[in-house]
């Protein structure tokens, strides 16, 4: 390619970036009975921006207590530092994999294992780190306490959001134009095919699924 080729090339991409202005998006994830779908993740692939910066890592903390992981459901971006706390006074174990069926056949490198003693009585909960280098959705689990669930997207683009419990999630700051939007849920078999939308200044969209979602213990 040449000098002139590369700059006009150059100039092409900065009147593209130029004319998409920033939208925001509104996603509402309905469950098969056609109630709003909370913990479900919302990722935007946009057309207009092949390559967009990947969100700063953020240090979160994932709880082990009464016997669940809180929050049920982390979206945090590639690179992040996750720390899991045991809350509980007997021992817990982490595990964490990808989810679904990417986990049958998971490496040892595509996870993690962690071992926390239980908390004693006026001292500091046990605490252990992970860092997050591998994009996309991890399941978490104990080995001693086989009804304890719990997931950490991973998200390596600005636009993933997990619904509220009224189903919403709100995109902002993304191009207008093309792009399509995937929806990802703890409790889907398969994934979802992803549905091609044209970003304008709102955009409201609703994504109706076949998840039933689990009754969650209190």
């Amino acid at each position: 390619m040449t000098t002139l080729q590369k700059t006009t090339q150059a100039l092409a991409w900065l009147v593209l970036a130029g004319a998409a202005q920033a939208a925001t998006v509104q996603v509402t994830v309905l469950a098969r009975d056609g109630q709003p779908l909370a913990d479900a993740v919302v990722v935007l692939e946009s057309a207009v921006v092949q390559a967009p910066r990947a969100p700063a890592p953020v240090q979160a903390t994932i709880a082990q207590q009464k016997m669940q992981f809180l929050p049920a459901v982390s979206v945090l971006p590639v690179g992040s530092r996750a720390r899991f706390t045991n809350q509980d006074g007997w021992e817990h174990h982490v595990r964490g994999r990808p989810a679904g069926l990417a986990g049958l056949n998971a490496t040892a490198q595509q996870g993690f294992e962690l071992r926390l003693p239980g908390k004693l009585d006026g001292q500091e909960p046990s605490s252990a780190d992970v860092t997050l280098n591998q994009a996309g959705p991890l399941q978490l689990g104990c080995h001693l306490h086989g009804s304890m669930r719990g997931f950490v997207y991973v998200a390596d683009t600005p636009w993933a959001v997990k619904t509220g419990p009224d189903g919403v999630a709100m995109l902002p700051d993304v191009p207008e134009g093309a792009a399509r939007v995937r929806v990802w849920h703890p409790e889907q078999l398969l994934e979802m095919p992803a549905t091609a939308i044209t970003v304008v200044p709102v955009t409201l969209l609703t994504a109706p699924t076949q998840v039933v979602p689990r009754r969650r213990r209190l």
